[in-house]
């Protein structure tokens, strides 16, 4: 979600009066925000780059609020306030108005042919007549920075350039030129430069060479000029200095050039519509023309509203309110969508304004019903459907082959699904078009080349970041590699692996082979050929000759162990034998693996319910209940009926998560079906009721809820005398016995709070590249390490040549994960910017 910077005082001012922290925290809540930070710029600047630089900084309160990825009219400070004001019925949804300009004549931008080839779209549009302070310029330009950022997609899409209208003449021609034929004076540069110097130059700026890569290959860059030559922008890069807007602007002429048209209409029209109502005419926006190569002439911004007709019953049957067609129609209004009740039944009338793009189908405006309404206000109800749920059986087995794995000695490890086509590839001297890879198109590093498809390359890269520890290493990890596929509709498929890895002085061949063996015992799987498992000699270019073994189960192959080869042991620079193991285990879950995980996790209907038909069921004798008495009470009164409603509030039986003798014993005691007052009674009676064609072959019950039920009359006689109802228990001493579990549980629990809590930490390996060779490493080391936190430590670090004289620092700490996250230590590295360019993780494991 993107994250908004508002000045406080400056807020509560455009809000018309102030509030408190939590007022306020519960405003942004009820409008489908968040206050996320209360901070200061100094207080910013002090947390990511020290004190001393945040020493002249603003000690203005800031309020960072997080605003839904697909509301882009709440970007700025404008949206928001119009936006809450609306939302809090102290302002009416303005009309946006286009309008064309005095003169008579709008202003043209004629696109030539050859912007095809790079950025084929523009739009464009003027605010006429505008006036700017301070506060109102730096949010102008910070719109710009934020849709850049989110709709925009850096710029990649759609490019937004602003200028000073007064300075410039049109009509304006948007073109495309080789870039050794462009000249001109870039925003805040002293001389002009051409379009290949400006490339060279921004290289280093931290805020434009993100956005090179856009344009820099292609054989022409767009440009837009005036009538008399004079450059507007080059986008997507940079805007040219004469036409820069300042405080004294007027009238300010913006366009938009882009990859994508309707992505540029979204912008111009957020653009124009946040801002409009600074003109002398509020909320107006004056039209231009665009021509396309083709003749075509197009007049933006379009500023369209749209109506939609949807009902009352689905807004209150999605949200679960009740509310009258007029309720609902001032609820949407309060979110600046206009609306009515068109006096057809139920129906509502809703009026789509330009700024509100994300509202494209009737759940989105159900949503903002809901959110008007306020979530805190939709009363709780029971859900109508019996479910249980289950955890997946994949899953189930992983938790299981994982607890015993640690148990056995083995450490876990959980690495990256995304790794470089070296490590399952050459490193492991396989080709990369033997791995069935997945590849990603566009990978942001070279680390993150392709999803993994063996284990083996993450857990040797964490030995090799552990390799200071004491030996011997025992790693496994029990995840999912992607494997291409072509019978399925991504074209690939997930396989859940087990690998585990022994590294020490001697291979340890027998502590892996030992493993296995512990595993097949988990499995319930024997030592034989055909019906269990097996392993015969093998050969793998990963592994020693002679020293690797396929594992064969039920006669398929599902894996390979063995003495990894010393080539692939030097590739991931470690220095001693290793041992590994690598196996599926998805085909465990086949006949045999679903019998031991019944009980836990139901695979399969373990009980195949047979309904029976009208002819049975009059067959079938009608019990009645011997006696009504239970722990609960007399289910023939009202109050017994009421207690045991309350018991099964939040329980679906008696005792357990499963049927049991417990249930048909207290349905037993129930004469007739139970009212619909009791619902929680009533949804536990029928369900119970269609287990009765089954019921001698549920469990046992583990406690006596009601006296057993009366034995059919056989031939021979039993006396009344044999048949203890309720057993020997005597209430009293039952009353006396639950007091004393009571105590006792109460004592165990404060003596358990006292115990201290468990610290949960974790080791991590940093590797901090920079910009070339020619940054100082010594400073860079420093500037990491100057990085504080509450539970972190910084450990051992070293540099790592890269290439080309480039050395990259490898660097070690401890966190505590309760304190310290990840991205918090990458944020705060990478604000070094003049010596950091990125920050990978290269090890996490836990301690």
């Amino acid at each position: 979600m993107p994250t908004v910077g508002v000045k406080r005082d400056l807020l509560f001012k455009a809000l018309g009066r102030t509030y408190t922290d939590e007022e306020f925290d519960e405003l942004c809540f009820e409008f489908g925000l968040e206050l996320d930070e209360i901070t200061s710029e100094k207080e910013i600047i002090s947390r990511e780059q020290g004190d001393t630089k945040a020493a002249g900084a603003s000690d203005i309160i800031l309020y960072k609020i997080d605003v839904p990825a697909n509301r882009y009219d709440l970007l700025c400070l404008e949206g928001l306030v119009r936006g809450l004001q609306v939302f809090k019925n102290k302002l009416e949804a303005p009309r946006y108005r286009r309008v064309s300009p005095a003169s008579g004549e709008p202003q043209k931008l004629i696109i030539t042919k050859e912007t095809a080839a790079v950025r084929p779209h523009a739009v464009a549009a003027v605010l006429r007549n505008i006036t700017f302070t301070q506060e109102r310029y730096d949010s102008f330009i910070e719109l710009q920075e934020k849709l850049h950022q989110n709709i925009c997609r850096k710029r990649s899409l759609v490019a937004i350039g602003t200028h000073d209208l007064d300075t410039i003449s049109g009509p304006f021609t948007y073109t495309a030129k080789p870039p050794g034929d462009i000249s001109f004076k870039p925003l805040n540069q002293a001389k002009e430069y051409t379009a290949t110097q400006l490339m060279s130059l921004y290289k280093t700026d931290s805020h434009l060479r993100h956005y090179l890569h856009i344009i820099e290959d292609k054989p022409v860059y767009p440009i837009i000029y005036d009538s008399n030559g004079i450059v507007l922008s080059m986008p997507p890069i940079i805007n040219g200095d004469h036409s820069k807007i300042t405080l004294k602007t007027k009238n300010v002429f913006v366009e938009c050039t882009a990859t994508d048209v309707t992505k540029a209409k979204i912008v111009l029209d957020m653009m124009v519509t946040m801002f409009s109502e600074y003109c002398s005419q509020p909320f107006t926006v004056e039209e231009a023309e665009v021509v396309y190569p083709d003749g075509k002439t197009c007049t933006y911004p379009e500023l369209a509203y749209r109506k939609e007709k949807l009902s009352s019953e689905f807004i209150n049957r999605k949200v679960g309110i009740n509310e009258s067609t007029e309720k609902i129609a001032q609820l949407l209004t309060k979110m600046c969508l206009r609306s009515q009740a068109t006096g057809n039944g139920d129906e509502i009338e809703v009026e789509i304004p330009p700024t509100r793009s994300d509202v494209i189908h009737a759940c989105d405006i159900m949503e903002d019903a809901a959110m008007a309404y306020g979530f805190n206000n939709i009363t709780r109800t029971t859900p109508r459907t019996y479910t249980v749920a289950n955890q997946f059986p994949l899953n189930k087995l992983t938790e299981l082959l994982r607890q015993d794995l640690a148990a056995a000695g083995f450490t876990e490890a959980l690495n990256f699904a995304l790794c470089s086509q070296e490590d399952i590839a050459d490193k492991l001297g396989k080709k990369i078009s033997e791995t069935r890879a997945v590849h990603i198109s566009n990978p942001k590093t070279a680390e993150f080349q392709v999803a993994r498809t063996t284990l083996l390359p993450g857990l040797l890269k964490t030995i090799a970041a552990n390799r200071k520890m004491p030996l011997p290493l025992k790693l496994f990890e029990i995840s999912d590699v992607v494997l291409k596929d072509e019978t399925k509709d991504v074209g690939a498929r997930n396989s859940r692996r087990f690998c585990a890895v022994y590294y020490n002085k001697s291979p340890g061949f027998e502590v892996i082979h030992g493993l296995l063996d512990r595993t097949m015992q988990l499995l319930e799987l024997k030592s034989a050929r055909g019906d269990g498992y097996h392993i015969q000699a093998a050969d793998d270019c990963a592994f020693f000759p002679g020293r690797c073994a396929e594992i064969f189960v039920h006669g398929k192959s599902v894996g390979r162990l063995g003495v990894l080869h010393p080539d692939i042991i030097s590739r991931f620079e470690l220095t001693m034998p290793c041992s590994a193991l690598e196996m599926d285990i998805e085909p465990f879950l086949g006949h045999t693996a679903e019998i031991p995980l019944t009980h836990d996790v139901p695979v399969q209907e373990v009980v195949k319910h047979k309904f029976p038909t009208q002819d049975e069921s009059l067959q079938a004798p009608v019990s009645r209940p011997t006696s009504t008495k239970t722990v609960f009470g007399d289910m023939s009164t009202p109050a017994g009926l009421k207690a045991l409603n309350d018991f099964l509030a939040d329980k679906s039986y008696i005792e357990g998560f499963a049927a049991s003798q417990a249930d048909t014993a207290v349905f037993d005691t129930i004469p007739s079906a139970p009212s619909q007052t009791f619902c929680h009674l009533l949804r536990w009676y029928n369900h119970i009721k269609s287990f009765q064609r089954e019921r001698a072959s549920l469990p046992l019950a583990k406690s006596q809820f009601a006296p057993p039920a009366s034995l059919p009359a056989s031939t021979n006689n039993t006396s009344d005398e044999d048949i203890d109802l309720f057993g020997s228990d005597d209430e009293a001493e039952n009353a006396e016995a639950a007091r004393i579990k009571e105590q006792r549980l109460a004592e165990y629990a404060a003596k358990k709070s006292k115990k201290p809590a468990l610290v949960a930490k974790s080791s991590i390996l940093l590797d901090v590249k920079p910009w070339d060779d020619e940054t100082d490493m010594a400073k860079l080391e420093e500037c990491v390490r100057s990085v504080s936190m509450d539970g972190l430590l910084w450990g051992q670090s070293k540099l790592v040549p890269v290439g080309y004289g480039i050395k990259k620092l490898q660097i070690g700490c401890v966190v505590e994960d309760d304190k310290v996250g990840t991205d918090l230590l990458e944020e705060a590295i990478t604000a070094f910017e003049e010596y950091v360019q990125s920050v990978d993780v290269a090890a996490f494991n836990k301690i």
